[in-house]
């Protein structure tokens, strides 16, 4: 008792310790997802910090890392790896992230970049492989790749996910859309989300624009097979961009029910289905030779 009455009066007398074993219990919360009032606000003025760091690294080439998004890619892309290279680990690194430098977005724009060079080369490639060789034509269909494919669509889905996601899966929302209070409020780094994009984009790219290049010859055909080989590799692109993403959000800790992202997949097999199922009727359609026709329609 003496022992335990000596303790109280010297923390009482000490007022730096009581800040100390605060400061230690909203770290713990931190890591734990669900931050204290001041470390929620802290992060938030982090990830503005984080956003001004992100845009200005992305001028200087010397603070990229592309071996470190190199092996992102690679891990994105270990769809069926057991080992740690796989596409859990990619977002694990952002937990990590979010321990040491309390914001969850990456910080280094090395993936973007090489994402950039891969769909510049892609529609090089492209357009020579329909003979488009004026400089405007391959210019633009370069940019409207970049801007519009990859940019455009990324921030219409990162804005339209983190919406949803922080108003109907928030563990502190309710069933009708509304907040409760069990719970410190948490909001979704819209850069986080727009990470996401980017990390489910690059296997979407690598079959929808890597492969399907290579079986160009197949897919732009007018038999079934055509319609088989080129529907099914759309259908894989879009499946894996969407569990991808539902990956990045289901990583969240303060987001519950994430699993909805998955539900686009199921429309993604009904419309390959019915696809299928419709051919022999005329009612089938080649998804290679409508997007070929929508860029090259010379061809």
């Amino acid at each position: 008792m003496s022992a335990s009455t000596s303790g109280t009066s010297n923390n009482a007398s000490n007022g730096s310790k009581p800040r100390g074993r605060s400061k230690a219990t909203s770290s713990i919360s931190s890591s734990e997802g669900l931050p204290l009032t001041n470390s929620s606000s802290k992060g938030s003025m982090d990830s503005s910090l984080s956003m001004q760091q992100y845009l200005s690294r992305a001028t200087d080439i010397s603070q990229m890392d592309f071996q470190a998004a190199l092996d992102q890619m690679r891990s994105l892309l270990g769809f069926f790896n057991v080992t740690s290279a796989n596409p859990h680990s990619v977002f694990k690194m952002a937990f990590y992230r979010k321990q040491t430098k309390n914001h969850w977005a990456r910080d280094d724009p090395a993936f973007c970049v090489l994402q950039l060079v891969f769909l510049a080369l892609a529609s090089i490639a492209y357009s020579v492989a329909f003979k488009t060789l004026s400089v405007v034509q391959i210019a633009e269909f370069m940019v409207f790749n970049v801007l519009v494919n990859w940019i455009g669509v990324g921030i219409l889905v990162a804005s339209l996910g983190s919406v949803l996601a922080g108003k109907y899966m928030s563990v502190h929302s309710t069933a009708g859309g509304g907040t409760s209070s069990r719970h410190v409020k948490q909001s979704i780094e819209w850069l986080y989300a727009f990470d996401i994009h980017c990390n489910a984009f690059f296997p979407f790219f690598v079959v929808a624009y890597g492969l399907q290049f290579f079986l160009l010859p197949i897919v732009l055909g007018k038999s079934f097979i055509a319609l088989f080989v080129s529907n099914t590799l759309y259908a894989i692109a879009f499946s894996w961009y969407f569990y991808i993403t539902h990956l990045g959000y289901r990583a969240l800790p303060f987001l519950r029910n994430t699993e909805a992202f998955l539900f686009p997949i199921a429309a993604v097999v009904i419309i390959w289905t019915l696809n299928l199922v419709g051919y022999p009727f005329g009612l089938g359609f080649n998804a290679s030779r409508i997007v070929a026709y929508m860029y090259f329609p010379s061809i």
